[in-house]
């Protein structure tokens, strides 16, 4: 049996979940230790905060699409991983929302010291079952995402009526028909569906694309997405946050494509984490805060037309 690290590539298009279930992988008591990387859109990192696992060494790129600019960064990251090997038994990488998971998995066939050391096991899609017909139409990561998974977490399905669900698992289909489809609500999903899988299929990617394993890459981005985040060295005030965000969603949900945010509530020990996508937004109250740790607050959006000046002015004004 091969001795090489597994990795899992775990892709899909913001807010489609996936830190959802990756949070649910290392949350199980399954015995395992992971090594996990995280890529990010946007200039404040929040992602690496969002996923638990106090065991877990998370390691984050922020500089750019893991598809793109950081690649070199993943081949560094794996590299100083084998420098560790026994210390934890598979590799899991997320990616950003924007990813093109072609060029990741093609790191683990095209980098010489990768590829000997570890083994893409499967490239895990999750998608989200209410938008996923809206993103199919203008987002071609989104595509390229189902296109190239092994497995695919449908998620969200409590969203949709029945009609709804079946109509996207057939534009799936029609996408990828080969993939392992998983229906859940919240990821929830059985670990050993997701992991340990050796389901990726090399001959079946040389179908999809024939140049796989050629180098050069010319993915392109959509151009239009932009990230913003803002900062409050300290607490926010939910009577003026929390309508002020709905009201901020129902207005220009079409254009936000994603909206997380950390947030010290004030008089509150606990952290408040918002997770949202377009109109709907969720969110709870997680973790203390750790003793002499600074509270600050802090929210990432992705999306179009977004109005930098007027979000960080508004949002400012949620002080404490």
């Amino acid at each position: 049996m091969s001795d090489k690290i597994p990795v899992t590539v775990l892709t899909g298009y913001l807010g489609a979940g996936k830190t959802t279930l990756l949070n649910r992988i290392l949350s199980e008591p399954h015995g395992k230790k992971f090594a996990v990387v995280v890529n990010e859109f946007g200039e404040v990192g929040i992602d690496n905060e969002l996923v638990v696992g106090a065991d877990e060494e998370v390691f984050e790129m922020n500089n750019g699409c893991i598809c793109c600019t950081v690649r070199g960064d993943l081949i560094r990251i794996i590299d100083g991983l084998m420098k560790r090997k026994g210390q934890f038994d598979a590799i899991i990488v997320e990616t950003t929302g924007l990813a093109d998971p072609a060029p990741v998995a093609q790191t683990f066939f095209m980098d010489e010291d990768v590829s000997s050391k570890t083994r893409l096991d499967a490239v895990v899609t999750v998608v989200d079952a209410k938008w996923l017909t809206e993103r199919l139409k203008d987002a071609p990561e989104a595509k390229n995402q189902v296109a190239f998974a092994d497995v695919i977490i449908l998620n969200k399905t409590d969203l949709v009526t029945a009609e709804e669900l079946a109509a996207v698992e057939a534009q799936i289909r029609a996408i990828n028909p080969y993939a392992k489809i998983h229906r859940t609500q919240r990821a929830g999903v059985d670990i050993a569906e997701v992991l340990g899988r050796n389901a990726f299929d090399l001959d079946r990617v040389l179908e999809l694309e024939p140049a796989f394993l050629e180098e050069g890459h010319h993915h392109h981005h959509d151009e239009d997405v932009q990230s913003v985040s803002f900062t409050i060295p300290g607490d926010v005030d939910p009577a003026k946050f929390m309508p002020w965000i709905n009201e901020l969603v129902q207005q220009e949900g079409p254009n936000i494509l994603r909206s997380k945010g950390i947030l010290a509530f004030k008089g509150e020990p606990k952290r408040f984490v918002f997770q949202g996508v377009h109109m709907i937004l969720d969110g709870d109250l997680t973790l203390d805060w750790k003793p002499g740790e600074k509270r600050q607050s802090k929210i990432v959006f992705i999306g179009r037309n977004l109005n930098r000046e007027a979000l960080n002015k508004a949002f400012l004004a949620c002080a404490a």
